[in-house]
């Protein structure tokens, strides 16, 4: 069996002590919750902050993103020791507004990703497709396309260590969301290219998550479906208490 992770993606939310006020109340909510993974991922100036207020729990601390480079000339850059140093153990890598927003591509998605596992740091890469791919019925040559750009020269026991979310574009912050079976079809292939890739062993092992405005309501039923291994929450992961049912949905 596969163990749920569910991370919540705050983006570019929160203060300091906003953060570390919804960590406390999400502490408090999810306390003696262990059979699911638990991961929070704020703004880069309140990583700190949050590790010291989860240091005492099953919470894990996730970076939003990350650059390729230890040091060096790279104004505005953040790196995988700054994150870990920060207390940080997951990130993510290659989110749709990344790619969106920063012209991010799948090189540079698998340059992050090679950074990341280096630095020893626990890697939830994204992929999905927009609406006009998705019309254009070109999800599944979307989503090959990433997979091979995103892990290209990747090991097998790397593999392992990673996760991957899937994300369709159409679905992030418009309250639209992909039906449980949309999703499942789009997972089941992801795991089935990642055999082609890696060896059935890595494929079954791997987790992938859902991720697209996933809320409490529909949390559960996303979650039933045998390739969806978690949930990568964005908006509803702001409000402890419905971040809380969503991981009590994976139970």
């Amino acid at each position: 069996m596969r163990k749920i992770i569910i991370a919540g993606n705050w983006k570019l939310n929160k203060t300091i002590g906003e953060a570390k006020e919804l960590v406390g109340q999400l502490k408090d909510l999810v306390k003696g919750i262990s059979k699911v993974d638990i991961v929070v991922c704020p703004v880069y100036t309140a990583l700190s902050a949050v590790s010291g207020q989860i240091a005492d729990s099953d919470i894990g601390l996730g970076a939003q993103d990350l650059f390729w480079e230890e040091k060096g000339a790279f104004t505005g850059e953040v790196s995988a020791s700054l994150l870990k140093d920060a207390g940080a153990s997951y990130v993510i890598i290659g989110h749709s507004e990344r790619r969106q927003y920063f012209c991010e591509t799948d090189e540079w998605v698998n340059k992050k990703l090679n950074a990341a596992l280096a630095a020893g740091l626990a890697p939830i890469v994204c992929v999905g497709e927009t609406l006009s791919e998705r019309e254009a019925d070109k999800t599944f040559a979307v989503i090959e396309r990433q997979l091979k750009g995103a892990f290209d020269g990747i090991s097998g026991d790397d593999m392992k260590k990673c996760i991957i979310a899937y994300e369709p574009v159409w679905a992030i912050g418009t309250g639209k969301t992909a039906t449980p079976q949309q999703a499942q079809d789009v997972h089941s292939f992801i795991r089935e290219q990642i055999a082609v890739m890696f060896g059935s062993e890595v494929a079954q092992t791997m987790r992938i998550q859902y991720g697209g405005s996933v809320k409490p309501a529909n949390a559960k039923e996303l979650l039933s479906q045998p390739d969806i291994d978690g949930a990568l929450v964005g908006g509803a992961s702001l409000k402890a208490e419905d971040f809380a049912q969503i991981i009590k949905a994976g139970l």
